[in-house]
Order: C-alpha cells, then structure tokens, then sequence
C-alpha cells in the first residue's frame, strides 16, 4: 500500500499538474473574480517554476557536494551501487538502456578501476507501480561486465523496490561488515539514501554523482527565460521531499 501511494503522490506534486489543474479550473469557473485570482496564480507559479536560476540555486543547496577522487584516502570493501537509471521495458533487451543518471554506473566504473573499491554491490529491482519489466540490478550488472568489472567483483540485490528496501537487504546480504562502505547515487537522491542506510544500521561514506546543477550565473536566458528543465528540477526535488516525508511517516528513517 506504501509503495502504491508514494507512487502516486510522485505523480501529483508535479508543479506542472499544479499549473495545469489552476489553469484548468478558471477556465471553467464561473466565477469572474475567481477566474481571474486563478489564473494570475497558475501564470505567476509557471514563472516562478520555469525560472532556471531559482531552480538552479535551490538544487545546488540541495545536492550533496561531490567528492575528488584524489581526497579519497582509503579502500572500500563495498561500492554500494543504487539503481533507478534504466528503462527496463525498452525493446529489444538484448542491451541496456540508461536514461539521465548514468554517471552512477560510469562513476562506479571508475572507482572499482582506480582501487578505490574492492566490489560492486548493485541494488535495485523494478520501482514500476503497475508492469514488472526486468530487474534493473541485472541490467547493471551486464553493463559493468561489457565496461570492465569481473563479474566476481559484483553482487546483485535485485528484489528491492525502493531505496529503504535496498539498505534492508542489503543489510541482510553483507550483515555489520567490517570494512568500509561507499555509498554510490545522485547528488539530489544522497540525503534521503544516507538516512535510510542509517535506519538499517550500516556505516556508509557518500559518494555523489548525477548532478542537475550549473555552476551560477546571472545571464539573461538564465535570469529571465522560462525552461523546462526547471520545473523537471523542481518536480525531482518536491518529489524527494515528498519521499523523505513519506519514509519518516512510514518509520523507514
């Protein structure tokens, strides 16, 4: 029941459901002052939610900072690997194929090649609410083999369909391992995986990748020019937020 709901609500706090729903009702409200307040409100939130800058500045205090590769200053037993960045319906499957959010899988990659960590624990199974699809933990697992991983150095947890159930079973496959584990997904998703992990009791150090931020700037396409890639920022942060909201209601943080 918890997993259809958070669904559902991902869908509706969508800042454009919002914008076309206000829309939607002044059009047919018979109310001329109404219609009027209405309306003023839906085009005063499509501004302010298109708005690169303020989308840009409210992610960048939100994403978790990324870390050099040279301040890494030991060896991981684990990189814990969090799914979410393939589409498992996709034809024919005789491939992968990676949607935005792909540098968690190559940042991965380049972690287990420079030493960093000894083994790939790749966690994820299907989030869809309503088809299956393939498990996205297998799909990874084929991709980091064709880009170099042994496939003696990975580890597929593939029944999980949020990021709670990743930190329990992956808690339940590796217990209070003694060494160190990295935990690896994108920079807007580490604080809500962070405490969840924590809940499960395992000790993770963070490693950020993915990030949907510039650095700032105060051109006029930037300052003033509507874009969609600003509401898809705000509809990825509320939709965090939500979840982070949901979890702690849920006793999964």
């Amino acid at each position: 029941m918890f997993f259809t709901l958070s669904k559902i609500l991902g869908y509706l706090t969508s800042p454009l459901v919002w914008v076309c729903l206000l829309f939607f009702t002044a059009a047919f409200s018979r109310k001329k002052r109404l219609k009027k307040r209405l309306f003023w409100i839906a085009l005063t939130m499509l501004l302010f939610f298109s708005n690169e800058f303020i989308a840009n500045e409210v992610m960048r205090a939100w994403e978790v900072p990324a870390t050099p590769f040279h301040e890494i200053d030991k060896t991981y037993v684990y990189g814990i690997l969090l799914t979410g960045v393939t589409s498992t319906d996709t034809q024919p499957d005789d491939r992968v194929y990676f949607h935005q959010g792909a540098d968690r899988v190559v940042h991965t990659v380049e972690l287990y090649k420079r030493g960093i960590i000894k083994k790939v624990l790749i966690t994820g199974g299907s989030a869809r609410l309503v088809t299956t699809g393939r498990r996205e933990a297998d799909d990874i697992y084929k991709a980091l083999k064709l880009m170099g991983v042994d496939s003696t150095d990975m580890i597929i947890e593939n029944k999980s369909r949020n990021t709670f159930e990743s930190a329990v079973n992956v808690k339940k496959m590796i217990g209070r391992e003694t060494g160190e584990l990295l935990l690896i997904t994108s920079a807007y998703h580490m604080r809500r995986s962070k405490a969840c992990f924590a809940k499960a009791e395992l000790q993770v150090d963070l490693f950020s990748t993915d990030f949907y931020t510039h650095p700032r700037v105060f051109t006029p396409d930037t300052l003033l020019i509507p874009k969609i890639d600003a509401l898809l920022s705000w509809q990825r942060m509320i939709k965090e937020w939500i979840g982070i909201v949901a979890y702690k209601f849920a006793g999964y943080l």
